[in-house]
């Protein structure tokens, strides 16, 4: 389930790319397919283990072209281990809500891009997520939960502050925020509740079927209904 656009994004073969804050990796395998040379970044080492894993188990299946290369790599996205300008593209997904100094990663991901590089960075959107938020405590009220709710013009705001140009905005995942509603209704933790299970069942027949149905009912209330917004900035080049 990508978030990322990558065609919009403007993704090519042999580009160096930063999955930053990668989770499970599921944007840093889909750079590795299309050819890139991705690192996929986090501070959790057993995911990355995981992750690096799935990156070798690829290479070995055949599922990534000549050239395309992986790593994975540890550390804090306040400070993160790379020299200025080594990347062509930065992605950050679902990772700057979880972060109460925000503003000081937005600049550790702007100084690592390149000038003329891409950067696009996906957040809960906001009338979805406060909803969560009022049907359930436990939602974000975890150790590494969401820390705060973005408006649009909020991420916007602070991302060209630190220094980025503003492209283009999109949505994604509209047919996900119900099932993350009955979630905070039922309780997170709460997998055997009929709703919540018939709900997930139906989103992994969507995820593996891609029913042309189910995919246009998406597409057409992503703009009012995505659960995530997708911000797609640029950097731009000395002077301009």
């Amino acid at each position: 389930m990508l978030t990322v656009d990558f065609d919009r994004l403007g993704v090519r073969p042999g580009q160096r790319v930063l999955d930053l804050g990668c989770g499970g990796g599921r944007h840093a395998f889909e750079l590795y397919r299309r050819g890139t040379d991705v690192t996929a970044f986090d501070q959790d080492v057993e995911e990355l283990e995981n992750v690096a894993a799935m990156f070798a188990a690829m290479k070995d299946e055949g599922e990534v072209p000549e050239g395309a290369k992986a790593q994975t790599v540890s550390g804090d996205a306040l400070a993160l281990p790379f020299a200025d300008g080594e990347f062509d593209v930065v992605i950050a997904s679902e990772i700057m809500e979880h972060i109460p100094e925000d503003e000081k990663a937005m600049r550790e991901l702007v100084r690592v891009v390149k000038p003329g590089g891409r950067v696009v960075v996906t957040v809960p959107r906001a009338w979805p997520e406060r909803i969560c938020w009022a049907l359930s405590d436990e939602y974000h009220q975890v150790e590494g939960g969401h820390v705060r709710i973005y408006s649009a013009d909020e991420l916007i705001g602070k991302l060209t502050d630190a220094g980025l140009r503003y492209v283009f905005r999109d949505y994604a995942h509209a047919l996900h925020a119900p099932y993350w509603w009955i979630k905070c209704a039922v309780g997170t933790d709460n997998n055997d509740h009929p709703l919540a299970k018939a709900y997930h069942a139906f989103l992994v027949w969507d995820m593996m079927k891609a029913p042309w149905i189910s995919r246009t009912a998406e597409k057409l209330l992503n703009p009012v209904a995505g659960k995530s917004i997708a911000v797609y900035l640029g950097k731009p080049r000395a002077g301009a």
